[in-house]
């Protein structure tokens, strides 16, 4: 892994900032791709034994550092899962594309006997009896599940701690925070504790965590990954489910098996085919509208345009070529739609809990302030939310009318102090609430969009960062066929290993 600092004679060199902790060999189990690993299985070249014991190995040495996995199964418990799968391979029984693979899930989804807690007190000590779609789907799959991946609390907030199990630290430098809400899953993924992981999206989770720990992650068009069991069905449609890898074609597996309709989900998409068989046929190139800080309507911190503008000028070797394009924008009133129509979900599913003095007393200040927010909001403010995004959804429309990807960065700061709850200030301007700092994660939220997180590089201070490629609608291939261009123009292998 590389990264481009001034060398002392003010030229520039080549100089991978390393993680603190513990790098495992090459060659080692743990530091291969989800897709090599799942082939090896099935052809035997290691057990799953062998595998689900080296990531637990990896997960005894480095998790006690960072707090990436939380509710871990007794490992006892996971040997025997991984024996009974090699004595299914030995019967000849039929695997799936995820068989074997180790694998924790973020802890805002339901997994059927594996506690649950939201990263809330209130749910300290849930155990469900039933795993959301998705989940079920890895499940089926073949996937060993092994624990969970820490969360913020009920995954606000895009810095990875709460009471229950404390802060999730960076893979690049336990001071910093990992990102969120994703937080836990990037980081056990950058340090080799898992092969491949799922995450959430509403305001940037799979894609600012993936930033700040140098891997990727793909917020899927809304629709294509089923949420749910869910009592907002006909409503909930900001927020997705959607998978993490150190490389693209571990996205498209994992995203093979999440991907799909389900009649309990019914603004759920059919699937558009297997992804990973789509990236066998190599991106032909396009052209990209890079939207950088909106022509200052964003305050960004210094050093991560230039990074991003870097890897646009890689990405050209790769036939992607971009232009800066700085169309007009409302950008505080998408904001204001952004928040509205947060509040009108997250707000009011969090109010039976508000509702109750003592449960109420267990939330942290931003779950108060959603909620309070969401009683505020009469039907005219929602509706007027809805048209303005709306509107948002047709000049995008217009953009991919001449171009094939917009890009922006993927946060407006560098990883911070993990004892930073949130920043409150940007490049000098004021914060007014917990995520407004993650204000460019919005655009592709709004617009029901699929985008990537690939890693830029690192600043001076070895602070990763990364970029959204966002794509039209349901143009999820094309964006990854696009990622994976870009992949072979990095100097370095994404995660910290």
């Amino acid at each position: 892994m590389s990264t481009r600092n001034p060398a002392p004679d003010g030229t520039e060199e080549t100089a991978r900032p390393r993680t603190k902790l513990p790098i495992p060999p090459a060659g080692d189990i743990c530091r291969q791709s989800a897709t090599d690993l799942a082939a090896g299985i099935r052809r035997r070249d290691f057990s799953v034994r062998e595998v689900a014991a080296a990531f637990l190995e990896r997960i005894e040495a480095v998790n006690p550092l960072v707090n990436a996995i939380v509710s871990l199964r007794d490992p006892a418990d996971v040997l025997a899962e991984a024996e009974a799968a090699d004595a299914r391979l030995v019967r000849g029984e039929p695997t799936g594309s995820l068989f074997g693979l180790p694998i924790a899930i973020k802890d805002l989804a339901l997994t059927t006997g594996l506690k649950t807690t939201f990263g809330s007190p209130i749910f300290a000590d849930f155990v469900p009896d039933e795993d959301d779609i998705f989940v079920e789907r890895m499940r089926r799959a073949g996937a060993i599940f092994i624990g969970k991946t820490n969360v913020p609390e009920f995954g606000l907030g895009s810095n990875t701690y709460n009471p229950v199990f404390g802060p999730t630290l960076n893979a690049f430098d336990p001071a910093w925070t990992a990102g969120g809400s994703s937080g836990g899953a990037a980081v056990a993924l950058a340090l080799d504790m898992v092969p491949v992981a799922d995450g959430s999206d509403f305001g940037g989770s799979l894609r600012n965590p993936a930033a700040y720990n140098n891997v990727y992650g793909l917020r899927p068009s809304q629709g294509l990954v089923p949420a749910g069991p869910s009592f907002d069905v006909f409503h909930a449609q900001m927020g997705v489910e959607g998978p993490m890898g150190r490389n693209v074609r571990d996205i498209a597996l994992l995203l093979d098996e999440q991907a799909g309709y389900h009649p309990t989900a019914p603004l759920s998409l059919d699937g558009q085919g297997s992804f990973l068989e789509g990236l066998q046929r190599a991106a032909a190139g396009g052209r990209v509208a890079w939207l950088g800080d909106l022509g200052g309507q964003l305050p960004m911190e210094p050093g991560i345009l230039d990074l991003c503008e870097a890897g646009l000028g890689r990405f050209e070797g790769a036939s992607f070529h971009s232009e800066a394009l700085a169309p007009d924008i409302d950008v505080e009133g998408l904001w204001q739609a952004f928040v509205v129509l947060r509040q009108a979900t997250s707000g009011c599913a969090l109010k039976t809990l508000h509702d109750d003095p003592a449960k109420r007393a267990l939330l942290k200040p931003e779950a108060v302030w959603e909620v309070e927010g969401a009683m505020r909001l009469g039907a005219q403010e929602i509706h007027a939310a809805t048209v303005r995004r709306t509107a948002w959804h047709k000049t995008l429309l217009s953009i991919f009318d001449r171009f094939d990807l917009i890009a922006l960065p993927t946060a407006q700061v560098f990883p911070f102090d993990v004892a930073t709850h949130w920043p409150r200030q940007v490049a000098g301007r004021e914060m007014d609430s917990y995520h407004r700092w993650m204000q460019v994660s919005a655009f592709a939220t709004l617009g029901g969009c699929p985008a990537l997180n690939v890693p830029v590089g690192f600043d001076g201070q070895g602070r990763p960062m990364g970029m959204q490629l966002i794509g039209r609608p349901r143009g999820d291939l094309a964006v990854l066929r696009a990622g994976a261009a870009y992949e072979t123009t990095l100097p370095w292998d994404a995660g910290a290993s």
